[in-house]
């Protein structure tokens, strides 16, 4: 196996002055499109640990929804994104063969939360993705990766995918970088408004308990 970089410059140093780093994970379902992502968000020259597909796959790998797949990452993408001088964003895309997936448990260690990308092609390809963040307790939120017209509405998705209504679906084209950070910054959206709901009802419940106890 070897590690290689996409074409892109290098970019920004790392600030000195950065002190916190965040780390997020891009999952799904196989050739949906997580090195895409991080490769159009990141800001330095992405890490991939991909491999040229072969004929040693067959019958392991279904690649019958993606004919045009030339490589597969067989470890995992890594980018790189300044949210200002102090905080700093590591992206992880995890890969998607299930042969790799041992692999994800550890990828899942440290991290604040997920994008799950899918095709709605094949949407049971995510069901493992999502499986796994729920056993982790992870937050994630569901970004639909689009290369032509949607067949179907984000509710349709949610629906197939039987997810609560609390968790996000956002339409993305993962070619695209400012269509990336769009699914990055609903993330932190969505993590943000479960810290502050934590947060309001840890309140609530310190104020019962103070209230229960004077009584």
């Amino acid at each position: 196996m070897h590690s290689r970089t996409s074409d892109r410059p290098a970019g920004a140093q790392l600030s000195e002055s950065a002190r916190d780093g965040l780390k997020i994970v891009i999952v799904g379902g196989f050739g949906v499109g997580k090195t895409t992502m991080v490769r159009s968000v990141s800001e330095i020259r992405p890490l991939s640990t991909e491999e040229t597909m072969t004929q040693a796959g067959v019958g392991i790998d279904d690649a019958s929804q993606v004919q045009d797949k030339t490589t597969t990452t067989v470890a995992f993408d890594f980018g790189r994104i300044s949210l200002n001088e102090q905080m700093v964003l590591y992206l992880f895309g995890a890969p998607g063969q299930e042969r790799f997936w041992f692999l994800w448990d550890r990828l899942f260690m440290g991290t604040l939360g997920a994008v799950v990308l899918v095709d709605t092609n094949r949407l049971s390809d995510s069901w493992y993705a999502i499986d796994r963040l729920e056993h982790h307790g992870t937050p994630f939120i569901v970004a639909r990766n689009n290369f032509g017209e949607p067949k179907h509405t984000l509710e349709e998705v949610r629906a197939a995918l039987d997810l609560p209504a609390d968790i996000p679906i956002v339409d993305c084209d993962a070619r695209e970088r400012d269509s990336s950070k769009a699914v990055l910054v609903a993330l932190a959206r969505h993590l943000y408004s479960l810290s502050t709901s934590s947060a309001s009802s840890a309140s609530s419940m310190s104020s019962s308990a103070v209230q229960e106890s004077t009584a």
